[in-house]
């Protein structure tokens, strides 16, 4: 919750507040919720404890909506029955003193310097453990993890600085053995597109991707989701310019830039790719493809695909997690076209004789190559805990008579 100031823990506290309280009446109310009053002397005492803590909103109005709020929990907690043992009301005290790198009779000891009584410091702290206690005595069997949600949050990343991002279009021709001769000379061909109508009138043609339709344009991409190979090949280029044809297994790529440009948004990077590659018999034959389609509509995840593969040859279903640099490079290309859960039907195997039903299973983020599948449930499951607490306290004010002085 709170971290002291290192600088702060070292010296005590001393001089943290200075000034001597208000003489005023201490014991005057200040607030009153239901049948409980908060008094002048807490919300000062609560106000230089916030202070000490380093807290944003250290002010007096701050202090007591906290103190509004704290009364309100402990009614929830006593109507539940709940209590805290001694032995966890002393552990409790010295895991918050320990923040501070301090003992919990150091620890009072310095706020008492300040002028913060121990019993603000244990009230502050009991009541924060007793009502996350309730949290989930209450709503821990309502909350449940799945493994999609685990991987959308390994996927996910934040991070600063700034990346390069590209308009690119795609051609991959389908190129078998006994086409490749025809199908290189055609690349050559449309590697001298000059604009981008030219190099999209060459992919409605050609093209077996799923952009072909759009003339074989992408959409905005990050230079880094791209196939490593490609990057540097993608930025020799100049906004028209089109790559020399790369010959992938049984088809040949190409592509166009478009138009790149610096954003601000930090670029993404993964330690790890994981897809499912369902071969079909058939190539790219009118009857296997629409047989792709059909199978597009029934599989949502790559689990899905399992049972299509059950009772067929070893090796009809494949299912990998690797580094981006160890992907074979036509699978890389379509990968970074997907998100997860889609799937790309533009390339063969088997001397164009096996059409690659590809999906992408997720990915994980690079700054999350070291978190535990296990970490992350546990994040989600506290931040859906977060939320019902909050709704909880909401609702507890909503039934509350509480009046401010």
């Amino acid at each position: 919750m709170f971290k002291l100031k290192p600088a702060l823990a070292a010296l005590g506290l001393a001089a943290v507040l200075a000034g001597p309280v208000a003489a005023q009446n201490l014991f005057a109310p200040v607030a009153t919720v239901n049948n409980s009053v908060v008094t002048e002397f807490e919300v000062q005492q609560r106000v230089r404890f916030l202070q000490i803590l380093n807290a944003r909103g250290a002010t007096r109005s701050a202090a007591i909506e906290s103190l509004i709020d704290e009364r309100l929990r402990d009614e929830a907690i006593k109507s539940a029955g709940l209590e805290i043992t001694d032995e966890g009301v002393d552990d409790s005290l010295e895991e918050f003193a320990g923040r501070a790198s301090m003992t919990r009779a150091e620890f009072t000891k310095a706020l008492a310097s300040a002028g913060v009584e121990a019993g603000t410091f244990r009230d502050f702290v009991i009541n924060g453990v007793a009502w996350r206690d309730l949290i989930r005595a209450r709503y821990n069997s309502r909350v449940t993890v799945s493994e999609a949600e685990i991987d959308r949050a390994l996927a996910s990343q934040s991070s600063g600085g700034s990346s390069i991002r590209v308009l690119v279009s795609e051609i991959i021709i389908p190129a078998p053995p006994p086409q490749a001769a025809r199908v290189g000379a055609l690349a050559e061909q449309i590697a001298q597109s000059t604009t981008t109508d030219q190099f999209s009138s060459f992919a409605r043609q050609y093209s077996a991707t799923a952009t072909r339709g759009a003339g074989g344009r992408l959409p905005w991409q990050n230079l880094s989701d791209l196939p490593p190979a490609l990057q540097p090949l993608i930025l020799a280029l100049s906004p028209g310019e089109v790559t020399q044809p790369l010959n992938i297994p049984n088809a040949v790529a190409l592509f166009q830039l478009r138009d790149i440009e610096e954003t601000g948004t930090a670029a993404k990077t993964y330690s790890a790719i994981e897809y499912a590659a369902y071969y079909m018999t058939g190539g790219r034959s009118e009857a296997t493809l629409q047989q792709a389609a059909n199978l597009k509509t029934q599989v949502d995840v790559c689990d899905d695909l399992y049972a299509f593969a059950k009772g067929q040859p070893e090796g009809v279903l494949e299912r990998e997690t690797t580094t981006p640099d160890k992907l074979p490079q036509d699978f890389a290309i379509e990968l970074s076209k997907l998100d997860e859960g889609e799937v790309s039907t533009a390339l063969t195997r088997s001397d164009g004789q096996a059409l690659v039903f590809l999906m992408m299973c997720g990915r994980t983020a690079e700054q999350n190559a070291e978190v535990s599948r296990e970490d992350v449930a546990s994040s989600i499951r506290q931040r859906r805990l977060s939320g019902f607490a909050d709704s909880l306290l909401a609702e507890l004010r909503s039934n509350a008579r509480i009046s401010v002085k």
